[in-house]
């Protein structure tokens, strides 16, 4: 409201206007998407339209003319959310210039805070000249949280989430590493325990409840001999579930990416498929190399 009078508005004036991330997303990209990044997607703009256009109109000192002009409550939602740091309080807060650090899978740069408040950064390690200084803004196992909060596609991870996403998650999946960043693909085509480990538990747990038990209690002991021969004798069934997930879930991003390239032409009402088509083939991608890798084709 101050405009270029404010203390801030050499800052402020620094900042994107235009954003990608989930929240930014019409109603068509989210249908471009899969499952978990749609999902994503609809949680992202829901905090959008409950924290950003509706909160800010219980903020007292502003005027009207501020409380409802939805473009700047979003824009300022997005600089909010997008650009603040955690503190260890659990509280949220902007740090005007740290801010500006890029996010890298393997960050340059680390954080702390005071006792009195005051942020520091600092190098990890000796970072050589002509180097850039990044900082993590999450898990680099799970780009699609990265996509979906911030906008941008990290190509560097050298992980993805497997994408799948059971109707039921029980305490005895969670114990046995259900989690997105535990259930995961590598880029050279590896396929983590976890995966196997799930993928092993549901088909015991319909058809073996004895072998059921028996992999239950040899995770919970550390006895790997005894999962090692639970995956051995059913690994012609938990292969088949594996190679099934990866066949329909590629079948599935190429629907996607062929509804959202047949609508590239209307990129003034979707400005953000060609990233969303990024993203996917990037997903894809990984997927294939599980499959050549596990499976010769």
């Amino acid at each position: 409201e101050k405009g270029d009078s404010s203390p801030w508005y050499p800052w402020l004036n620094s900042l994107p206007r235009y954003y990608t991330n989930a929240a930014s997303m019409t109603p068509f990209c989210c249908l471009c998407l899969p499952s978990l990044m749609r999902k994503l997607t609809v949680q992202e703009r829901g905090y959008l339209q409950r924290l950003g256009v509706s909160s800010i109109k219980l903020v007292p000192y502003l005027n009207d003319d501020t409380k409802y002009d939805v473009d700047l409550c979003t824009w300022v939602y997005q600089i909010v959310y997008t650009r603040s740091f955690e503190s260890p309080d659990g509280d949220l807060k902007i740090v005007p210039l740290a801010d500006m650090f890029n996010h890298g899978a393997y960050p340059e740069v680390e954080s702390s805070y005071d006792e009195a408040g005051n942020y520091y950064a600092y190098t990890a390690y000796d970072v050589p000249a002509g180097t850039p200084l990044r900082m993590s803004y999450g898990d680099p196992t799970n780009p699609s949280f990265l996509f979906a909060r911030y906008g941008f596609l990290d190509e560097s991870t050298e992980a993805t989430f497997c994408k799948i996403i059971p109707e039921h998650i029980s305490k005895e999946m969670e114990e046995l590493g259900y989690a997105h960043n535990r259930m995961i693909f590598y880029k050279d085509g590896t396929v983590s325990e976890e995966v196997w480990d799930i993928l092993l538990f549901q088909h015991v747990s319909s058809t073996k409840i004895g072998d059921k038990r028996a992999l239950m209690e040899a995770h919970r002991t550390g006895d790997y001999a005894t999962k090692q021969m639970l995956h051995e004798k059913y690994y012609e069934y938990t292969s088949a579930a594996l190679l099934e997930h990866i066949e329909s879930f590629l079948e599935q991003l190429d629907k996607l990416s062929t509804k959202a390239g047949d609508r590239q032409r209307d990129l003034g009402d979707h400005p953000r498929l060609p990233l969303i088509l990024a993203h996917n083939e990037f997903v894809k991608n990984a997927f294939l190399t599980v499959r050549m890798q596990n499976f010769g084709y």
